[in-house]
Order: C-alpha cells, then sequence, then structure tokens
C-alpha cells in the first residue's frame, strides 16, 4: 500500500486520500446500518462476498476502461459492447457460447482502435457510433423482443457458483486484475501505453508505434467488457437487451476516483481496485436508501465532473 501511495503523482495524491476516505466510511456506515436493520452483522464476511461478487463485473469493466483512459481516450461502446457479447455467447450456446463472446468484445475493440488511431476520429464520437451500430444489430437479432436463449452451465458456474465459501466471480476479476496489473507494470506495452497518454507526439517521435498502442488498448476494454457480459448472462441466467447500461458511468467513475488521470498518463491499478470497491458500497449504500435509478446516475455524473475539475486545475497548477 505504501508502494502505491508513493508512486501516485503528489498532485493526486489527495484526490486518492479522498477516497480511500470516503471508502472507510462507506464500510462502517453500511455495515451499522444493516446491522441495525438486522439484514447482516456488521461488516459480515458473508456481506462482503455478496458485494464483491455482483462487484465483479463493474471491476472487470473498468480495468479495461482504465487502459483506454490511461491514453486520454474513452470508450462509451461498452454497454453494448457487453450486452452483444452476453447476447451472442447466450444464442450460440455449448462449448463455443465463451469463445464466441470473447470474439465479439476483440472485434469491437478493434474497430473502435482502428477507428481512434487510423482515421483520427475522436473516441467519444466514434465509439458512440459503435455503440448504437451495435444496439441496432441486437434489436435486429432478437427481432425486437426479449431473448429465449439461456446461459450455458459454464457460464453459470463462473459467475453464481462458489469455490470454498467463495464466488468463482471473484476468482475471475482476480485474474483480470493480475493480468492488467501486469500488463501495466511489466510490460513495454504497459509502458507505452503511459508514454502515449502524457504525449502521444513525443512518444511517436520516440519510436512507439502508438497507433497499435491504440488499438491494443481498445482491444483490451472490448474484451473485459466481453467476459464482463458472459459472467452477467450466467449470473442472470440470460442475456437481456440493456443490460450494460448500468455499468457505463460507474466504471468511468471508479476509474477516476481511484487516482487515475482523465485525460492520460498516469494512473495505478490498485487505484482503480479501490475505486471500484468504493462505487459498490456507495451503490449498496443508495439501494439501502431506496435511491431511484436517476439519482444515482447524478450522484456518478457528479463524481466524474468534479474529477474532470480537480485534474483541470491541477494541470493549470503545474503550468
Amino acid at each position: 500500500m505504501t508502494n502505491f501511495f508513493f508512486n501516485i503523482r503528489p498532485e493526486n495524491r489527495p484526490i486518492v486520500i479522498s477516497s480511500l476516505f470516503i471508502l472507510v466510511i462507506l464500510l462502517i456506515g453500511t455495515g451499522y446500518t444493516l446491522s441495525v436493520q438486522g439484514t447482516a452483522p456488521l461488516l459480515s464476511p458473508n456481506y462482503l462476498l455478496q458485494q464483491l461478487q455482483t462487484g465483479s463485473f463493474l471491476g472487470i469493466v473498468a480495468a479495461g476502461m482504465m487502459m483506454v483512459i490511461l491514453l486520454g481516450h474513452i470508450d462509451l461502446s461498452v454497454p453494448w459492447t457487453l450486452t452483444a457479447s452476453a447476447m451472442m455467447a447466450a444464442s450460440v450456446g455449448g462449448d463455443m457460447a465463451l469463445p464466441t463472446g470473447l470474439a465479439v468484445g476483440l472485434m469491437v475493440g478493434l474497430v473502435n482502435g482502428f477507428g481512434v488511431a487510423y482515421l483520427r476520429i475522436p473516441s467519444m464520437i466514434f465509439t458512440l457510433g459503435v455503440d448504437s451500430v451495435l444496439r441496432g444489430l441486437m434489436v435486429a437479432h432478437t427481432g425486437g423482443f426479449a431473448p429465449q436463449d439461456q446461459a450455458t452451465p459454464l457460464m453459470r458456474f463462473l459467475a453464481a457458483d462458489d469455490i470454498l465459501g467463495i464466488p468463482v466471480a471473484i476468482f475471475v476479476w482476480a485474474s483480470v486484475s493480475i493480468c492488467i496489473a501486469g500488463i501495466l507494470a511489466r510490460t513495454s506495452f504497459g509502458r507505452s501505453i503511459y508514454a502515449t497518454g502524457n504525449r502521444e507526439g513525443a512518444a511517436y517521435l520516440s519510436g512507439i508505434r502508438t497507433r497499435r498502442i491504440i488499438v491494443g488498448a481498445f482491444m483490451i476494454s472490448g474484451l473485459c467488457a466481453a467476459v464482463a457480459g458472459v459472467l452477467l448472462a450466467g449470473y442472470s441466467a440470460k442475456a437481456y437487451q440493456g443490460m450494460g447500461m448500468p455499468y457505463l458511468l460507474p466504471a468511468i467513475a471508479a476509474v477516476v476516483l481511484g487516482g487515475t488521470r482523465i485525460l492520460g498518463g498516469q494512473g495505478r491499478y490498485t487505484g482503480t481496485l479501490v475505486g471500484v470497491v468504493l462505487i459498490v458500497l456507495l451503490n449498496s449504500v443508495l439501494s439501502i436508501m431506496q435511491m431511484p435509478e436517476a439519482g444515482r446516475q447524478i450522484i456518478y455524473g457528479a463524481v466524474i465532473i468534479s474529477m474532470l475539475l480537480a485534474y483541470g486545475r491541477s494541470a493549470k497548477i503545474r503550468s
């Protein structure tokens, strides 16, 4: 934890400290509220495991989103990439369900990366367009009706079963986390992501193939969205339209709350993990308060705007 703190830029440390402080308050407040209501003991292992299980879907989406945000870009196609991957996996079924769902995510990421890196279209516009195309394709695929396909036994095992009392979904999230953290900290690809996010022109002149880096990051984002979609379909026992919509703003908020600079170039994956846990607990508190979905979206949006203002101020101070 100490190494994580000192690896963060000094101007970003107050943001991360604030996130950790809020996390502790939410842990204590949520546990106390549940104990008073008699629904769960204070910070019981069962409650925490349940929250981590449902939070694993968001954590995997946020892992991929972080790769793109580190470049100074954004991936707004995540909702329907997740949905399309889940629906196609459930539709194909059998042994090819998982490969099909993951292939959908990789293909969407490849298209996004090509549009941003080679066609030089702003990522916000291009990925939003891809999201709309995916939505239309899935509506056409189902004929406008709710899909009748069911999740495969493997999908249900990965999302809903447990091993030694620990949900398998948490193990999947841990595996994804190890891969992302290893890529960012131990590979030339990860170092190139930071360099490209800091200053793409300078990275290109130093010999980094920035276009390939951008394409690779978007493919990882698409793959992570696909993994989350397959798991969510297994957890729900089926895929359904719009299942990815609740994950876009929370994923972005989790990344920026974890200290990743939304303009690119700075951030550690450990911070994203903290941000995900913070968002999951915040969502739990809002559920206990019976906060409507509209109110939750307002809170997530306010978090993102606040972080944008904070990073913008720090940039002005440095200049």
